[in-house]
């Protein structure tokens, strides 16, 4: 039996952490949540974030964070990417006291404003400076509700430790939930971050009620914005984006009713504001905070992005979403493959 500490009790958190103890393992949910802690510690189930779904009964939920790291073998972040650094601070202090280096394992998909960092690269400044290759990441075309009903899905489990990789693929596999390594870290976790801000464009298209060839046309050159910030900024694999992580994760990002940032898009284009649309989520849309990242280093590196970067004016400018369309379709004629 593995200790599992998961740091994060939304949607995925309990999933996640439902099934490794579904496969015999000691899980416990970190969450700040009294009420969710409660509920899940007493009646198995997390309303909240996943209606009409039972927790396995022998996870357990805490708001102490030391609880919940003691004696744990494998720490997983299921947190908003804003509140990663803040934990990973926390966490940090907390093992280097212990003296102990359990395997860090995100499944978190953002950039970090400001810093322009990656999950992982915070995770690995806050937590494990001189042990990247304890940092392991998973990623891939998934969303809890699905994954909660047994949904077959197959994802991406990335690290610079192929051992790690392989250890992480082993703890989570079972008979619908299939993970593939990849040794590139960095090119999965961009492709994570990145397809959210492409999912809420297609989502502002369906609001506009625009038909299938735009969404298709949107998918596709979303994936080369992608592509081209994970090759020419972050020094990916350009083959990680034609993977699970890659083109699967942006798919059903941007055609599921599952997905936030594809709801968020969809509001959008109805015509709501963007401060209506957080406010009556109800959970994260990543894709709004990713968005501000990527503008940041569209403009600190000159990189083409413009549908990333129509989306930032229309959520941060007030940019109208008719005249970004308008726009985009008039700019000048290029090449379609390039980097």
């Amino acid at each position: 039996m593995t200790k599992i500490a998961v740091l994060g009790a939304g949607s995925w958190g309990t999933v996640l952490g439902s099934m490794l103890a579904d496969k015999g393992n000691d899980v416990i949910l970190y969450g700040n949540n009294e009420a969710v802690n409660q509920e899940i510690n007493e009646h198995h189930t997390n309303e909240h974030y996943m209606k009409d779904w039972q927790v396995n009964e022998t996870v357990t939920a805490t708001e102490d964070l030391n609880k919940a790291l003691e004696n744990a073998e494998v720490v997983l972040f299921v947190l908003p990417t804003q509140a990663v650094r803040i934990v990973a601070k926390q966490a940090g202090q907390i093992l280097a006291k212990s003296g102990r280096k359990p395997l860090i394992v995100t499944a978190t998909k953002g950039i970090e404003p400001g810093s322009k960092k990656l999950i992982s690269e915070i995770l690995t400044e806050e937590i494990y400076p001189e042990d990247e290759d304890l940092i392991v990441a998973i990623s891939g075309p998934s969303h809890a509700e699905s994954v909660a009903q047994k949904d077959l899905t197959a994802i991406s489990c990335a690290s610079t430790s192929k051992k790690n990789a392989e250890k992480v693929q082993e703890m989570l596999s079972n008979d619908y939930f299939r993970l593939y390594t990849n040794s590139d870290l960095i090119g999965v976790e961009v492709a994570g971050a990145v397809k959210n801000v492409i999912a809420i464009a297609a989502g502002i298209l369906v609001g506009k009620k625009y038909g299938d060839d735009a969404k298709a046309a949107l998918m596709t050159r979303g994936l080369a914005e992608i592509t081209r910030l994970g090759v020419n900024y972050f020094g990916a694999d350009p083959m990680t984006f034609s993977g699970l992580s890659g083109i699967g994760d942006l798919i059903v990002t941007c055609t599921s009713v599952n997905s936030r940032n594809w709801r968020c898009g969809k509001q959008l284009g109805e015509g709501k504001s963007l401060d209506y649309v957080l406010r009556n989520m109800g959970q994260v849309v990543e894709g709004a905070t990713t968005v501000k990242a990527v503008h940041e280093l569209c403009e600190e590196k000159q990189i083409d992005m413009p549908i990333s970067e129509a989306i930032y004016r229309v959520l941060y400018e007030n940019s109208n979403v008719d005249d970004e369309i308008k726009q985009m379709m008039g700019r000048s004629p290029k090449q379609e493959i390039r980097l």
